[in-house]
């Protein structure tokens, strides 16, 4: 169900954004109670995209990471200049 994914995924995005704010690690689970109260399939779609959501960062944080590590290229030669005094 494409509609109930997206819904999801917009919920999962802002609850994320929120808890990070308020630095609340708890609201994502009092908003999954709250919907699973209600709609255990839509619970269930908001914790899939929560928990995507978390993964992706976590890539991201380690691809970040690796470009910050990565070694600069060396540097080219000089070029020889023998004979050209």
């Amino acid at each position: 169900m494409a509609i109930l994914d997206d819904l999801a995924d917009a919920l999962a995005r802002e609850a994320l954004e929120l808890a990070e704010e308020l630095d609340d690690e708890r609201l994502i689970d009092e908003m999954s109670k709250a919907i699973g109260e209600s709609s255990p399939t839509t619970q269930e779609a908001f914790m899939t995209a929560v928990r995507i959501r978390r993964a992706l960062g976590r890539g991201r944080a380690v691809m970040e990471r690796k470009r910050g590590t990565r070694a600069l290229p060396p540097p080219e030669p000089a070029p020889d200049r023998a004979g050209q005094d």
